[in-house]
């Protein structure tokens, strides 16, 4: 199930906003609100929600099959072990010669088609 927004539309909600940017700091009472001072259990990212973006891709139907059949939220698995493998791989350094080289053969072809580019204009 979807989150909603927290609704902020309150009937004083606006008059309450303009009055709030009109105090300084040392006016506003938070003698109520206790000083944290343990972080201990503080979560980096636990609301950092990153872009979406749509894409199509094509998985084995076994695959797909074993991920809907664990109910609603497939696509989510899908990114959580795909996040997964990704980081473990950069933990790893493995990630990294193949970015390089893959980097590496499309700096290549592009040269080489350039040359033939190049040499068919003469």
């Amino acid at each position: 199930m979807k989150r909603r927004p927290m609704k902020t539309n309150t009937k004083n909600f606006s008059r309450e906003l303009r009055a709030l940017t009109q105090l300084r700091d040392r006016q506003i009472d938070t003698s109520d609100i206790p000083e944290l001072t343990d972080w201990s259990k503080a979560v980096v990212g636990k609301f950092y929600r990153p872009l979406k973006e749509p894409v199509t891709i094509r998985l084995d139907a076994d695959i797909v099959a074993q991920l809907k059949a664990e109910g609603p939220g497939y696509q989510t698995r899908i990114n959580a072990l795909l996040r997964q493998s990704m980081t473990r791989d950069l933990k790893d350094g493995r990630n990294m010669g193949r970015a390089g080289n893959y980097a590496h053969r499309q700096r290549a072809s592009s040269s080489a088609s350039s040359r033939k580019r190049k040499s068919t204009k003469r």
